[in-house]
Formats: C-alpha cells, structure tokens, sequence
C-alpha cells in the first residue's frame, strides 16, 4: 500500500512540473508580456477588425500580441509536424512496396480479376 502511495505522489509531482515547465512558463510569458507588441503592422495593410483580432487582448492596436503570436508559432510548428509525418509515412510506404514488390512480382489493381469476368466478392 505505501508503494502504491508513493508512486501516485511521484507521478503527481511529475505531472505538476512538466505542466509548470511547459504550459505555465509559457502562460506565464504571455501574461507578462500581454501589452509588449511582438511587432508592428503597416499601416493600411489590414482592415480594422482584422487589427483588434491581431492585438488581442491587450496589445496596442497595429500590432500583434504575444498571444496571437504564440498561437500562429504553434499552428506552423504542428503543421510542419504533420508535413513530415506524413512524408515520412510515405517514403517509408514506398520502402515496403518495393520490398514487397521485389519478393512477389506484381501485384493486381484492386479492380483487375484477372479477366475471368469476376464481380466483387462477399467476404
């Protein structure tokens, strides 16, 4: 029974620290920095609407907040991510085909039976 107390201690003690670590330094960082314009947009190049969004919440109007700018950093870092995941999935696909297409000749379509006039088949 202690094991299993200090084990549950450990574990939320841990998840503490990595959330501090992560998600509140960087709450942190944006609620310290929630009126500091990350930069400025010329002027005229948007709309009015589309500069209180940028600025929002705190930032001055005509420029982009630290929020905003966190939140376009981590759509590009977790498209990026999914970019080459997916690349990645597919040359190693490429891999395995012709892997396989090396040990068993080559394969059919999945629409060709072979031209023995075969219809779709019940599994």
């Amino acid at each position: 029974n202690s094991l299993k107390t200090q084990r549950q201690t450990f574990t939320r003690i841990t998840t503490t620290l990595r959330y501090l670590g992560t998600n509140g330094l960087r709450l942190l960082l944006q609620f310290y920095f929630a009126k500091t314009p990350m930069f400025w947009i010329p002027k005229g190049w948007v709309p009015n609407y589309a500069a209180f969004l940028l600025a929002f919440p705190r930032a001055p109007r005509g420029s982009v907040s630290v929020q905003v700018w966190g939140i376009a950093c981590a759509t590009v870092v977790q498209i990026v991510f999914a970019a080459g995941a997916a690349g990645w999935a597919l040359l190693r696909r490429e891999e395995v085909m012709g892997q396989q297409g090396r040990r068993e000749g080559m394969a059919m379509g999945v629409g060709d039976g072979g031209g023995k006039g075969e219809g779709k088949k019940e599994l």
